[in-house]
């Protein structure tokens, strides 16, 4: 299914969905690990930007993505929720704040 969402102007589909699915993963193991949390994220960010035309190419053409438990609308609503994701991400992706000694 996620090749078929990949806009027809981008070359190697397939391989573009396996890039994909490892830095999603990637960058969700980096979220974990305090001292690349920061790099996780911003790559997170990266990754949700890059895939960004495949969400419009999907909600232009719902035609194409007909089913019956996914109205045209709601790929249409995925847009703004992209926007949303990056917030979230940059957000679980700051510094984990260090105890001063003042606060002891």
């Amino acid at each position: 299914m996620y090749e078929r969402i990949i806009p027809p102007s981008l070359p190697w589909p397939a391989a573009l969905v396996y890039l994909s699915g490892w830095a999603e993963i990637a960058g969700g193991v980096g979220l974990l690990i305090p001292r690349l949390r920061r790099a996780a994220g911003l790559g997170l960010v990266a990754l949700l930007i890059a895939v960004f035309p495949a969400n419009i190419y999907m909600a232009v053409h719902a035609d194409r993505f007909a089913d019956p438990h996914l109205p045209a609308w709601a790929l249409w609503l995925r847009l703004p929720l992209q926007f949303a994701l990056i917030a979230w991400v940059l957000r679980v992706a700051r510094p984990v704040a260090t105890q001063s000694s003042s606060s002891q």
